[in-house]
């Protein structure tokens, strides 16, 4: 359904050109899923938007063949191409918030997408396809007429998901659509694609960095670095024997059930490094260049550990043995399994393959108990809203958080957990003094600190102890301020330093996270996403706090990144003593990096311990629940 023959996409800005893909060729079969897989700049996204045709022809040159059910893309008038996107070929985008218009309801969203292929439907014919699809995906007739803010993080990604399916499409490019969704929402999401690819034989190119997706969904995998093609083949054969280090380094990069806690992750450099040399090791510095072309047999030097036992634990779902694809190129994803069963194409149960074993992890090493807690809420309650406007009824208060009680000791890293909406956030905003509390205790090193929200000088001195990592390094620095700016404004409203003063303790910063006192002078803009990270981690040390509360801080960054973030932050724990309290919804990444975990759900904690207590013995059964979805 899709064809693709030595594409190449160039850049062209500011008098020089950047080739993005370099000759890429693939085929994709009809009710096929196949998964694009690389870390963020690879070219994945790029390769999305020129089959598509939306690529800007005057900053943009696309060489080569994209051809649609044998309509060709590269080249073709734009009346030719409008004609196919939609109707032959749709794209679910990562940002369904950002793709849907604001403006318009959801059902009339779907409607226009159905009369700009069908000029013969009326309006009526279309808004009757239009809740059709919206039942489909699962969205209740009652909410159709809604607009994508009031839906959450995954009603969006559905509501995406049936724009894209309106037309029923023969190719459909879903680009990141889980990122940053919690467990089970990821699950909802990329089952209803299994469903919908299934009854309508749809062909799935699925872009992603996250390799557990694509054990979970794809028959065949394609692996992308630096716009190169560095290795293909079925899903299962690359997970558990993948040839080239990158692949390699790129499945052993995601902490998993066979992870020891607390110990260092391999990242790609190290691990491309160590392939090729037993005896070379990359402390997590500059990013490596392309791939080498040349590939290691298998079991070389330097092959990951446990990358079986990986395959297993990354997903919630299973993938065959072989990508589960067929003979026929019929659908092999449908395969969620469920008990060590497998459903086929047919809707047959069959005995799920066994991976070979991995071996067992060693015990993770047990902290002492924490003394008394440095930070402590006690019968936490935060309500929005309840209040009389200028004209009008009075709202009804919305309950985000409802008698949450947690502590966090001294040294110790404290993992909240929950789905999207369960107050996760709301929580950590009370203990950072950017949140008042309706009620309930808030202290900090013993100091009452609940009104520090709205007192300048208490919630000034508390940002002396109290820093924040937030999710989003793009958008919690400021784009018009260099690093040096970033980095040393808390210095500045802090302390006395003249400005050689701040730029030294700066450089010092940037070095101890990993980058170089060169890049003072740099905006955001040229940085990758882990290296703002890093920018942001920096800033948030500046001060020297005691207590550091990251809020989702890897969510949004793939593996390898992920994983050079996770190893600063304990390295930087280990370093300095630090408490740290990590916001996720990433269980296998709590399990990893935390000592304790509390569980919240609906504004509540409805489990907490030490996390091998929590993981290995819920008592919860949401807790279960979301182990089941999430590892």
């Amino acid at each position: 359904m899709l064809r693709v023959r030595d594409l190449t996409v160039s850049f062209t800005g500011r008098g020089r050109s950047v080739t993005a893909v370099h000759g890429l060729s693939f085929d994709l079969a009809r009710g096929e899923v196949l998964g694009l897989v690389g870390e963020s700049g690879s070219g994945k996204s790029t390769v999305g938007l020129a089959a598509m045709g939306l690529h800007d022809a005057a900053r943009t040159t696309v060489g080569g063949s994209v051809t649609v059910g044998g309509a060709e893309v590269v080249g073709a008038p734009d009346s030719a191409v409008r004609a196919l996107r939609g109707a032959r070929i749709a794209m679910v985008f990562q940002d369904a918030l950002a793709a849907l218009s604001p403006f318009h309801s959801v059902l009339d969203q779907l409607a226009e997408a159905y009369r700009l292929h069908h000029r013969a439907a009326g309006r009526a014919e279309a808004r009757e396809r239009a809740r059709a699809m919206l039942d489909r995906v699962g969205i209740p007739a009652a909410r159709a007429r809604d607009y994508p803010h009031q839906f959450s993080g995954g009603m969006r990604q559905r509501v995406m998901i049936a724009i894209a399916l309106v037309n029923a499409p023969d190719v459909l490019i879903a680009d990141e659509p889980t990122t940053a969704l919690d467990a089970r929402v990821q699950r909802q999401v990329l089952s209803l694609l299994a469903e919908l690819r299934e009854e309508s034989g749809t062909a799935v190119l699925l872009i992603t960095h996250d390799v557990g997706v694509v054990a979970a969904t794809c028959d065949r995998m394609l692996v992308m670095r630096a716009g190169h093609l560095v290795e293909s083949g079925p899903t299962g054969k690359l997970l558990t024997q993948a040839e080239h280090p990158y692949t390699r380094a790129l499945i052993g990069a995601a902490p998993t059930r066979e992870t020891v806690p607390g110990t260092r992750l391999p990242t790609v450099e190290s691990a491309e490094a160590s392939a090729v040399d037993p005896g070379a090791a990359d402390p997590g510095g500059a990013p490596a260049g392309p791939a080498p072309a040349g590939r290691v047999r298998a079991g070389a030097p330097g092959t990951l550990v446990g990358t079986a036992g990986a395959v297993r634990a990354m997903a919630p779902f299973a993938a065959t043995a072989e990508g589960g694809a067929t003979g026929s190129g019929a659908p092999g994803l449908a395969g969620a399994v469920s008990g060590g069963a497998a459903r086929d194409s047919a809707g047959r149960e069959s005995a799920a393959p066994a991976a070979p074993a991995a071996p067992a992890a060693p015990a993770a090493p047990v902290k002492p108990p924490a003394g008394g807690p440095l930070a402590e809420v006690v019968d936490l309650h935060v309500s929005f809203g309840g209040r009389r406007p200028l004209l009008g009824r009075r709202s009804e208060p919305v309950h985000a958080v409802r008698g949450v009680s947690l502590r966090v000791g001294e040294g110790e890293t404290l993992g909240l957990v929950g789905e999207s909406g369960s107050g996760k956030s709301t929580t950590a905003r009370v203990l950072a003094g950017l949140r008042k509390p309706t009620s309930g205790s808030v202290r900090f090193d013993g100091r009452d600190i609940a009104r520090a929200a709205v007192d300048t000088r208490l919630r000034r001195e508390l940002s002396r102890e109290v820093q924040l990592v937030f999710q989003d390094p793009y958008a919690s620095l400021n784009p018009r301020r260099t690093v040096e700016e970033s980095v040393t404004l808390p210095l500045r409203v802090h302390t006395d330093l003249d400005a050689a003063a701040r730029r030294d303790r700066a450089a010092g910063l940037l070095e101890q996270v990993g980058m170089s006192a060169d890049h003072l002078d740099r905006y955001p803009h040229e940085f990758s996403g882990g290296q703002r990270q890093r920018v942001g981690i920096a800033r948030a040390l500046a001060l020297r706090p005691r207590l550091i509360i990251a809020d989702e801080p890897v969510s949004a960054l793939d593996v390898s990144v992920q994983a050079q973030v996770l190893n600063l932050l304990m390295d930087l724990r280990d370093e300095l003593g630090l408490s740290l309290l990590f916001v996720s919804h990433d269980l296998a990444v709590v399990r990893h990096f935390c000592d304790r975990v509390a569980v919240m759900r609906a504004g509540t904690v409805v489990e907490s311990g030490p996390r091998d207590e929590v993981f290995d013995d819920p008592k919860a059964a949401y807790t279960r629940e979301l182990l089941a979805a999430g590892m």
